[in-house]
């Protein structure tokens, strides 16, 4: 897998320079300049961590000279990108707080960024780490290039590289088991989880990775949130741009749980936290606290941490919400924009009288269903389908054809397969903790859903690329 990532990146390497070459070229630059340009890219996340699983998206950076302009990559490269048949499942979301190529090169997922700089040239020996890079560029650049900056900043500030690692292994795979991990679901994502590792670290240099873990779950629990999480003081640097402050600014004020990123400007990794997630994160600290001191006592053992979670069990009610549409490549884009939305849902949620918590599901279920009549498709829109012409499918085979899955169950007549009509759904799950009855109160009690799922509704179809005629997005309320 290492070897594949590995060739696959060198591969992309050298398409950003064919890329800067076009472009330059494009601007009447001379053949020679115009080769001179460079172009080089950054791995950034838990692929530059060391602590990558296959089958895990890869960050890359593209850094350009300052010719080469943002609409450039979501044009030209994308176009380079969508003509080599190695790539598949390709979208750009260039409106995106950090605008992005999403992609699978060789199988390999890619989260793919641009930041053009103002220099003129990018050099093969180029780093990222010197401040004044920065200067001249704009948010929507500095936010791309940060992820690579704190990604190197925390590798330089944790005192064993190798313990580091471990130890942040064995919490991504509890937080993933424990469902969260999703920093668009308002839990942490990849580099908050890897700040608060690294900051256990910095507190007990000399511990080994079981230790590390055992002091990580007891002092995260114990923590007086919200306090920020620093990994060193936040710094001045050479630019007029907003740094973490909530002093000054009441939306930092805010942030529930504040991991603040390390590299110059520091910027809050978690604001996507909401109340609910976070009550959930300190009870998961909690549990995962107990069942590390029982192993450490000699009673306990490490498969228990984990255990997965049973969200499915541990409510009475859900809400079920379904995006729907009628192309593989829509549907990527659509239920993408409507997972963007969904904190947004719980945020509302959150405001509902008796609803004590809102706890997003940090996975979707991605189908197919291959479907006789529009009463199907509709019904497929709602989360009732036919079992038999429906499949579970993953980014990298949506294109999947299973029509014959589907002929050695049923028989099909030659009209049926000519006119059988494929539709995509991508389903979400919430689920809803109600406030108990009170000890004698009579009477039925209603939860007031509708505003919430409304205005979460009118949100979602408010996107400047929503088509009523073929997409579709229905919340429903579900009992476990």
């Amino acid at each position: 897998m290492r070897r594949r990532s590995v060739i696959v990146l060198s591969n992309l390497n050298k398409m950003v320079k064919e890329f800067v070459y076009r472009v330059s070229k494009m601007k009447g630059f001379p053949d020679s300049l115009a080769r001179e340009a460079g172009g080089k890219i950054f791995t950034f996340g838990s692929y530059r961590l060391g602590v990558h699983v296959a089958g895990a998206d890869i960050d890359t950076l593209c850094v350009v000279p300052k010719h080469v302009e943002r609409e450039h990559f979501f044009t030209v490269m994308y176009d380079m990108l969508k003509e080599r048949p190695e790539v598949t499942e390709i979208t750009a979301v260039q409106d995106a707080f950090v605008p992005v190529i999403n992609m699978h090169f060789s199988g390999i997922p890619i989260d793919f960024l641009c930041a053009p700089l103002t220099i003129a040239r990018i050099p093969d020996d180029l780093e990222l780490a010197d401040n004044n890079l920065l200067k001249g560029v704009d948010d929507k650049c500095i936010r791309s290039l940060n992820g690579s900056r704190v990604t190197d900043e925390i590798l330089r500030l944790v005192p064993n590289i190798d313990t580091f690692r471990i130890a942040l292994r064995t919490i991504k795979l509890w937080a993933k088991r424990r469902g969260v991990y999703s920093n668009v679901m308002g839990f942490l994502g990849g580099v908050a989880w890897a700040m608060l590792v690294a900051r256990i670290c910095q507190l007990y240099p000399n511990a080994c990775a079981g230790a590390l873990v055992n002091r990580f779950f007891r002092i995260m629990y114990q923590w007086k949130w919200p306090q920020p999480v620093l990994l060193k003081p936040i710094e001045d640097g050479p630019l007029q741009v907003r740094v973490w402050n909530p002093k000054l600014y009441p939306s930092d004020k805010s942030h529930r749980m504040p991991i603040i990123t390390p590299a110059y400007p520091s910027m809050c990794a978690t604001h996507n936290v909401t109340d609910s997630t976070r009550t959930i994160m300190i009870k998961e600290f909690k549990r995962a606290a107990d069942k590390v001191d029982a192993i450490m006592a000699g009673s306990g053992k490490w498969v228990d941490l984990f255990e997965s979670s049973n969200f499915f069990q541990a409510y009475k009610h859900y809400l079920q919400v379904t995006a729907m549409s009628q192309t593989s490549e829509d549907q990527l884009k659509w239920s993408g924009l409507v997972k963007s939305k969904l904190r947004q849902l719980v945020l509302k949620l959150e405001l509902v009288e008796m609803l004590v918590l809102a706890h997003p599901y940090t996975k979707s279920i991605d189908r197919v269903h291959y479907c006789f009549d529009e009463q199907e498709v509709k019904d497929a829109s709602r989360g009732i389908f036919v079992s038999e012409r429906t499949f579970i499918v993953s980014e990298g085979n949506m294109d999947t054809n299973h029509l014959d899955q589907i002929k050695e169950k049923i028989s099909l007549s030659e009209e049926q397969e000519k006119n059988i009509k494929k539709v995509f759904t991508t389903t979400f799950y919430i689920g809803l903790y109600v406030e108990p009855k009170a000890a004698g109160s009579a009477g039925p009690r209603k939860l007031d859903l509708v505003w919430p799922t409304q205005d979460f509704l009118k949100l979602a179809k408010s996107w400047d690329k929503f088509d009523e005629s073929t997409m579709s997005i229905v919340v429903k309320n579900v009992k476990a």
